[in-house]
């Protein structure tokens, strides 16, 4: 028997990846080295073509088999297969010629094997490049042929994977477009990896079980592409989006808040929106006389010096800086971020900053300038939150009734000649702080009551004295609310001889007088109604 040995398809890239089975010549068609090799093993005279359905026709483009005795060799348009290599060369058994020349061989070497002659020289020239290596020699090209004939180990290429590829693509391409933009860098990696893995897999099955070649690369570089482009763009959005937080909330926030809202961009809404905050007023009593006394450069050095340890302070506990305003600061907690202790946080900053003021006192008395003393209010409720203002200026700020009680507050410390006061939500937030009731109020503009308080520190830190004049001075309001006059002015009046300096006591010895003599009635509703700011 004959047939031709050597007439690959070369790719483009020079490397021997099918190789035709059949060849027509001269009007004849002619078996391969391995093919023939194979029919005549299996003791075969007859090779057979299979076709498909190509509009009826049997033409080089509905060949799809070659039939060898009863293996069905897979086929492309060309008769070709792809070589099956089974590892790299010499994986198959090398017998010198000159051994069975000389008989040096056992007689028997050979007995039932199918034996090729072939060489592996370089100088010989038949050395191909292969998928597995750049010397791979022509002869084991055939032998893997012939072995993956008899092993039905031949894979095949179906006409329908080309659509296969295309459906592979588009779905890969919306999945990762959609899915992507929307993870973090590390989720966006795991998912990457994660689809490359599944597609490994599912070609993989395709090869070992389907005995099927199913397109890999193109759904790979697509992977790959789409996930360089997501991360670059999600680099340069995210560079982008950290240097407008840093220059939108820089002077408001403390730094290491900010790397903290450029991990968490996702949270930061900078449109408007409601949110359960604290807000935090401060202000200088007595600012207006302090200023009279001092030139321009002294005034703006004086605010500076103490602007800058209460804006450290609120940094210091997480809080945003609204605005200055002259000798006042307005600063919120649980926005841009939010924040589950932010009325721990803002009472907390409101301690601190009255403990920096008694600091920076000592500092003034020594440099002969005045000291100062602030008031301190904070509330707690929904807040309107984000960007407010025009097209010419835009400030990241908060409205609403919440706010507007928590500057009320502030403005009540001196109508209860105290340092600090706080809502009755505030104060339910955070039980663990010990606080004196001050009043049930209505301020100016408002109709609904609220309780106040003074905070006086955590509760395990209140010594024993405050405990008793707390106790004795909340039973006096009891009383005084119960309309018993005689009883809560012995009780108020021995507090006013005990801590003269606590104005409180007073404020409510006043108030008692003014109703012994103006009964408030059964119908009393216990609120003190302010009409000044």
């Amino acid at each position: 028997s004959g047939g031709f040995f050597d007439n690959p398809l070369v790719s483009e890239d020079g490397v021997f990846r099918r190789v035709p089975l059949l060849q027509s010549y001269k009007g004849k068609v002619y078996p391969s080295l391995a093919l023939e090799i194979v029919r005549a093993s299996l003791q075969n005279n007859t090779l057979k073509l299979g076709y498909g359905a190509d509009n009826g026709e049997q033409n080089n483009r509905s060949l799809e088999w070659v039939y060898a005795g009863e293996i069905a060799i897979p086929v492309d348009e060309y008769a070709a297969v792809v070589v099956p290599y089974i590892g790299p060369k010499r994986t198959f058994d090398y017998i010198s010629a000159i051994d069975i020349l000389n008989g040096a061989a056992p007689h028997n070497l050979l007995e039932g094997k199918i034996a090729l002659f072939g060489t592996s020289a370089a100088g010989l020239l038949d050395l191909r490049t292969t998928p597995l290596e750049v010397d791979y020699p022509g002869v084991e090209i055939h032998a893997s042929i012939i072995q993956g004939i008899l092993d039905q180990q031949i894979r095949h290429e179906p006409e329908y994977t080309i659509g296969f590829e295309i459906l592979i693509i588009l779905l890969l391409g919306i999945f990762l477009t959609l899915i992507l933009p929307t993870l973090s860098p590390a989720w966006s990696t795991l998912t990457a990896l994660t689809t490359v893995g599944i597609v490994l897999l599912l070609n993989h099955y395709a090869w070992n079980q389907l005995m099927v070649i199913m397109p890999v690369a193109s759904p790979l570089i697509l992977i790959l592409l789409l996930y360089t482009l997501n991360m670059s763009y999600g680099f340069f959005v995210e560079s982008r989006s950290k240097q407008h937080l840093a220059h939108l909330f820089g002077q408001y926030v403390p730094p290491e808040l900010v790397k903290e809202m450029s991990r968490t961009l996702k949270e930061i809404n900078l449109d408007g929106e409601i949110r359960n905050m604290s807000v935090l007023f401060t202000d200088v009593r007595g600012f207006t006389s302090i200023s009279e006394n001092m030139g321009a450069k002294d005034l703006t050095a004086y605010i500076n010096a103490f602007l800058t340890p209460l804006t450290q302070v609120i940094h210091h506990n997480r809080g945003t800086i609204d605005k200055y305003m002259g000798d006042a600061i307005m600063a919120f907690w649980g926005a841009p971020l939010k924040d589950p202790q932010h009325a721990r946080n803002a009472l907390n900053a409101g301690m601190q900053m009255l403990q920096a003021i008694k600091a920076l006192n000592k500092q003034f008395l020594q440099q002969g300038k005045p000291e100062i003393k602030i008031g301190i209010g904070i509330n707690t409720g929904e807040m309107n939150v984000g960007n407010k203002g025009s097209e010419f200026r835009v400030d990241y700020t908060v409205l609403g009734d919440a706010v507007n009680l928590g500057a009320r507050l502030e403005g009540l410390t001196k109508n209860y000649a105290v340092d600090f006061i706080v809502s009755e939500t505030t104060r339910y937030e955070v039980p663990e702080f010990e606080y004196r009731k001050l009043d049930t109020v209505r301020v100016k503009g408002k109709d609904k009551p609220v309780s106040i308080y003074e905070p006086l520190g955590l509760v395990e830190n209140i010594d024993g004295l405050t405990r008793t004049r707390l106790k004795e001075f909340h039973h006096a309001l009891r009383l005084f609310h119960e309309q018993n006059w005689d009883n809560a002015e012995r009780a108020l009046f021995q507090l006013s001889q005990q801590e003269p300096e606590r104005k409180i006591y007073n404020i409510y010895l006043d108030r008692l007088t003014y109703f012994r003599n103006n009964p408030p009635g059964k119908h009393w509703d216990r609120v003190f109604t302010h009409t000044e700011k």
